[in-house]
């Protein structure tokens, strides 16, 4: 899985496993998941959403360091499954 359908699929997970209040379509691939202008998450978000994209992906991200770069929307999130899957 590649492209726009993985992007749609990381959003599905995350408004399914952190239970948000947005529909997958309303989620830009850019738009900032962290903080007041983007999707608002918080360190406990930080957590699930590193254990479900685990769960539904095989993303493993070693440290907090790499889940910050990772972590900042679904396209770099998209970057990352794609390149540990190559």
């Amino acid at each position: 899985m590649q492209g726009e359908e993985l992007r749609q699929k990381i959003k599905e997970v995350m408004v399914d496993e952190l239970m948000l209040d947005y529909k997958p379509d309303e989620i830009g691939n850019r738009t900032a998941i962290f903080g007041a202008h983007g999707l608002g998450l918080d360190s406990v978000d930080a957590l699930q959403l590193v254990v479900a994209l685990e769960k539904h992906f095989g993303l493993k991200i070693a440290d907090s360091g790499a889940a910050k770069g990772i972590l900042e929307n679904v396209e770099t999130i998209a970057a990352e499954i794609e390149k540990s899957a190559a």
